[in-house]
C-alpha cells in the first residue's frame, strides 16, 4: 500500500478496522484476563498535508509525574460520564490539545493494548480529520509539543527495533520508532505497530 496516499489509507482503515460499537466488546474479551485493568482511550488522527498522510501525536509535559516527556496520542482515562471509548478518546483531545471533535470522523477501532506497569487497558480510535487540525490550544500542563509525522516516515523499517524485555516473569516485545530526534516506544509504539500492519495486511499484531 501506498501510505503517501491518504485517499488509499483511509479506504484501506475503513474496511479493516472494527466499528466503535465493538469497543465494549473487545475490551470485555480482554478483561476476562485482565479483571483489575482501568479503562483509556486514544485519537489516532490521521490527516493530509500535500497529498500525503500524517499522524498527530503529542509530546508529554515534562512536568508530568508518569511518563513525563514521552511521545503518546492524544488520550486518557475513562471517565465514569463517558458513554463510550470514542467519546473518552475525543473528550481527552480537546482538553489536551484543543482539538475541534466536529472535524473528527471515526474510521473505527482495533483491539485493545495492554500496559503492563501502569494497568490500562487502551482502546485505539482511528480517525480522520478530512479539514485538516484547525486552531489547536495545547493545556501545557499535559502536552509540550504537538508532532506531525509523515505516515510513510513511521513505516520506514530503519527506524524501527524490538528489544526482549521481561516485568513478574512475563517476557514481553517492546517496540521502538526513533524518528528523527524522537524515540516513540512502549504502548504508544505498540499501538503503532498494529496500526502499521493493519494497513500493511489487514491483520492486528501486538
Amino acid at each position: 500500500m501506498n501510505l503517501q496516499n491518504s485517499t488509499e489509507v483511509i479506504l484501506a482503515l475503513r474496511r479493516r478496522l472494527e466499528p466503535p460499537e465493538h469497543a465494549g466488546q473487545l475490551s470485555d474479551s480482554h478483561e476476562g484476563l485482565l479483571p483489575n485493568a482501568r479503562r483509556a482511550a486514544v485519537l489516532l488522527g490521521l490527516f493530509d498535508r500535500d497529498g500525503e498522510a500524517h499522524l498527530l501525536f503529542i509530546r508529554r509535559a515534562s512536568t508530568l509525574r508518569s511518563h513525563s516527556g514521552e511521545i503518546a496520542f492524544p488520550g486518557g482515562s475513562v471517565d465514569p460520564t463517558d458513554s463510550t471509548a470514542v467519546i473518552t478518546a475525543l473528550r481527552e483531545a480537546q482538553e489536551e490539545i484543543g482539538l475541534d471533535p466536529t472535524r473528527v470522523e471515526v474510521l473505527g477501532i482495533f483491539s485493545p493494548v495492554f500496559t503492563v506497569v501502569s494497568n490500562f487497558l487502551i482502546i485505539p480510535v482511528v480517525a480522520f480529520l478530512s479539514q485538516g487540525l484547525g486552531t489547536l490550544q495545547l493545556q501545557p500542563s499535559e502536552v509540550a509539543e504537538v508532532l506531525l509525522i509523515p505516515l510513510q516516515g513511521l513505516a520506514n523499517p530503519a527506524i524501527m527495533h524490538t528489544e526482549e524485555w521481561t516485568h513478574g516473569g512475563r517476557v514481553r516485545t517492546v517496540y521502538f520508532y526513533d524518528y528523527g530526534p524522537y524515540r516513540i516506544w512502549g504502548a504508544t509504539a505498540r499501538i503503532l505497530n498494529a496500526l502499521l500492519v493493519l494497513l500493511e495486511d489487514g491483520t492486528t499484531t501486538y
